[in-house]
């Protein structure tokens, strides 16, 4: 590679978009946001501190490019966020808070089912003992 191609500017390269936003102080200036392949490729659910699969949104918008801006916190180490991100990136998120919701939900209907199964077993065995009489009811 020569020189000359080696020192093109990055914009030329990558897609980009630009938003107009207004300061409190009535000034106008233009947020200029590179897109980067790399950055499609980052996991939102993973704590980048932590480790922790269990990062969540706590406020999200679309911008008028179809992105999104989210903020993210991990619940183990309170680490937040505030960032833009691709539809995919946030797809993903979405898939994986929606299995962790289905393992809850049939972790919930195990317990309840279990719980319900001890409490016919106990009364059971108080029937069976004569430990409930008619004025019990």
């Amino acid at each position: 590679m020569n020189r000359d191609q080696s020192e093109q500017p990055r914009a030329s390269v990558q897609p980009q978009a630009v938003r107009r936003v207004v300061l409190p102080s009535g000034r106008t200036i233009e947020v200029v946001h590179f897109s980067d392949a790399q950055a499609d490729d980052r996991v939102l659910c993973d704590c980048p501190a932590c480790g922790s699969d269990l990062v969540q949104p706590l406020a999200w918008s679309q911008t008028a490019d179809g992105r999104w801006n989210l903020l993210l916190e991990c619940p183990n180490c309170r680490r937040s966020e505030a960032g833009t991100f691709t539809r995919t990136q946030v797809e993903r998120l979405e898939d994986h808070l929606d299995d962790g919701l289905t393992a809850m939900i049939t972790e919930l209907q195990q317990l309840t089912q279990a719980n319900l199964v001890a409490a016919v077993e106990r009364f059971v065995r108080a029937l069976e003992a004569d430990q409930i009489l008619p004025e019990d009811f």
